[in-house]
Formats: structure tokens, C-alpha cells, sequence
């Protein structure tokens, strides 16, 4: 359960990520304190930085760069890639298109998808069947993005060894059935800036997004260096902010993981307000399950909260559909 915390705390994953495939990693004392501060964050916050994670910082920053261009672009550019249910859910969405708790969000963005194959999960995987839709202006946008999230799936893999670790159990229990073949989702996102001067009052609809929560395991948020505008909301309804520190991601843990864990873990609202007059951007990676997982509390967590199931089953392809059929205006 998340606390009355006032800030997030800031964990470097080197020594997990350095010694993940060594099938004795929870021996390692490096390894040892990372898990304790994974454990202490998502009971506390469900919000946590990761420093030492190995993903270049090049990288990061031109993953960003060249999300700015695509939303530098006209309009008439941007929408055609436009985001339709015939698309998988896949694609672009004006600002305004998505919706969180029946209120439009201020922002713009890509949705990408692990693409679904005809047929691979049956009924369960229709409304999400078919490939993403890359923009060919700027160059290269695809091959950028494409190698970013796999660095991001296999960071994630490595993280989520630990939350295992973190809960009691194998480092692999978030493998085989559970997330051996991790769904994902990518949103490449932007903000527009308030217009006039920053001390200008707030709009009542100042929403860049809403208050909500993430579906599935753990996610990892890239955003602007500049521009604070991600806020996490604490047990007695306290907005903190999450200010962006340069090479780290913001994590969070999802709706799925607070299953697994029994409400050990906290699936926390957040919300996105930018009330800066500069455009911000961000890239959020989502880690998920399998996408047909049928996720129930772990057994090693029901013995943690005297063995009664705090939740019952979920499947997560389901989870995911009611969510995207209702998230946007088409």
C-alpha cells in the first residue's frame, strides 16, 4: 500500500543488471541491496528512478529528439499513421483523441503495440491483431524506436528479476506462462506547453493526462530534462512531482504486478500537468505479461497477507482491450 511518502526514491540497478544471468544473483550483496531498496519503493511509492541501467544515454536523448520532430510536423503529416480500430489501436491521435476517466487528455502520441499475428490469440487477440504504423518523416524514426524497445524489454526483464527476488521468490517467477513472451507497449508522447507566462494561473482543464494507473507490470518513463511535469499521488492525496534527472527512467509498477503481489505492491495514480510554456515529450515503455497470462496473487505472496486472495483472476489481453476500446475519441 503506498504510503504519505514526499519524494521518489532513486535506485542504481548496476549491480542487478550486471549479474541478472548468473543463476546465483540473489547471493551477490550488490544484488542484495538493490532488491531491498525494489522492495521498500514499490511498498512504498510504486514509483522509483533507476540510475546504472546501461542503456546509453545517447540513445535515450535521440529517442526523444526525434519524437520532438514528428510533432514539429504539420498536422496533414502526423495523421497518416492515424490511430483507428481497423489499425490494431495503432498509431497517432491528436490532442484531445484519448480520454482518461471521460475527460480528454492534452496531449498528442504514437500507440505502438508487440505486433499480433492473424489468429495468434484467437478471440482474445482480435481488436489488437496487426503491425504498427511507423512515420517515414523523420528518417530512421522505426530503426530508432525498434532498438529502444528492445533495450527496454531486456532492462525491464532484468528489473523485474529483481521485484521477484524483492517478494520472496525465484528471480524467475515473472517468466515461463507469466511473462516469458512480455507483451509491451510503447507510447511516444507530447504536451503542449501553457501559453503565456509561466506564472499565468492554471486551466481548470490543464489534463496532459489524467489520474490513472498502468495495466501490467512495470514501466519505465523517458521524459524531457527540462520540464517537470509528471506527479504521483501519495496515501493522503498529495501530488509529488517525479522532476526529470538526467540518465535516469522514472519507473512504476502496473495494475498486473499489484495482483501478482497480493496488494503488497501499489499500483499508484499518476497524472501528467505541464504547466510549462515549452512543448514537452515523453516515451513511456510498458512491460507487461504474456499477453493471454491469466494472472492471480503469487502463492509466496498469499503467505505474506495471511494466505487470503486479496484479488481474483485477471487475463491481461483482456485488461488491455477494455482499457484501449474506451481510451479514445474516434
Amino acid at each position: 500500500m503506498a504510503t504519505d511518502f514526499k519524494s521518489i526514491p532513486i535506485i542504481d540497478v548496476s549491480p542487478l543488471v550486471a549479474k541478472c544471468e548468473d543463476p546465483k544473483m540473489a547471493e551477490d550483496p550488490g544484488v542484495s541491496q538493490v532488491v531491498k531498496q525494489l522492495d521498500k519503493a514499490c511498498k512504498e511509492a510504486g514509483f522509483f528512478y533507476v540510475k546504472g541501467h546501461g542503456i546509453p544515454e545517447s540513445l535515450i536523448n535521440d529517442v526523444k529528439n526525434i519524437t520532438q520532430k514528428f510533432f514539429d510536423l504539420p498536422y496533414e503529416e502526423k495523421i497518416k499513421i492515424k490511430l483507428t480500430p481497423a489499425t490494431g489501436y495503432r498509431g497517432y491521435q491528436r490532442i484531445g483523441e484519448n480520454i482518461t476517466k471521460g475527460i480528454p487528455d492534452m496531449h498528442e502520441a504514437i500507440d505502438c503495440y508487440k505486433e499480433i499475428q492473424e489468429g495468434m490469440y484467437g478471440a482474445l487477440g482480435k481488436t489488437m491483431e496487426g503491425c504498427n504504423q511507423w512515420p517515414l518523416n523523420p528518417p530512421n524514426f522505426r530503426a530508432l524506436m525498434e532498438e529502444y524497445v528492445n533495450l527496454c524489454t531486456d532492462l525491464s526483464r532484468k528489473i523485474m528479476r529483481g521485484i521477484a527476488l524483492a517478494l520472496g521468490g525465484s528471480p524467475y517467477e515473472f517468466e515461463g506462462v507469466r511473462a516469458g513472451d512480455a507483451f509491451w507497449v510503447l507510447r511516444i508522447i507530447g504536451y503542449p506547453g501553457l501559453s503565456g507566462a509561466k506564472d499565468q494561473k492554471k486551466p481548470e482543464n490543464n489534463n496532459g493526462c489524467g489520474a490513472h494507473t498502468d495495466y501490467g507490470l512495470l514501466t519505465l518513463v523517458n521524459q524531457d530534462d527540462d520540464i517537470t511535469a509528471l506527479e504521483v499521488r501519495n496515501m493522503s492525496g498529495e501530488w509529488i512531482s517525479a522532476p526529470p534527472i538526467p540518465g535516469t527512467f522514472v519507473c512504476n509498477i502496473g495494475d498486473m504486478l499489484k495482483i501478482y503481489s497480493n496488494g503488497l505492491y501499489e499500483s499508484t495514480l499518476h497524472r501528467v500537468v505541464n504547466s510549462s510554456p515549452k512543448y514537452r515529450v515523453c516515451v513511456a515503455y510498458f512491460y507487461e505479461t504474456n499477453f493471454d497470462a491469466a494472472v492471480e496473487p503469487l502463492d509466496i505472496c498469499k503467505q505474506r497477507t495471511g494466505e487470503t486472495k486479496q484479488f481474483g483472476r485477471a487475463v491481461y489481453g483482456e485488461h488491455l482491450v477494455s482499457k484501449v476500446t474506451t481510451n479514445f475519441v474516434m
